[in-house]
């Protein structure tokens, strides 16, 4: 995983899906990663906070690159570079 500013990033999609029990966050950036352009990044906004440890392992598993996540107002900002 490289360094990245994840303040300086500009996503191509962000999925809020504050509010949301999991699954739901997860099943939202699933859903999201489709409009997001290859080497594009999405931004997931969730405050559920098993997102923290089941979005990076499903970015993993199916191929995704996992940025980090960055704390919010009640609410964690998670980044996933698209890679296929």
């Amino acid at each position: 995983m490289a360094q990245v500013d994840l303040e300086s990033l500009e996503p191509a999609n962000v999925v809020d899906a504050r509010g949301s029990a999991c699954p739901g966050p997860l099943l939202e950036a699933k859903k999201g990663i489709g409009a997001v352009p290859v080497e594009g990044v999405l931004e997931i906004w969730s405050s559920d906070p098993g997102s923290k440890n089941d979005i990076p392992v499903w970015a993993q598993k199916v191929g995704h690159e996992f940025l980090g996540v960055l704390e919010a107002d009640g609410y964690d900002r998670i980044f996933v570079t698209r890679k296929k």
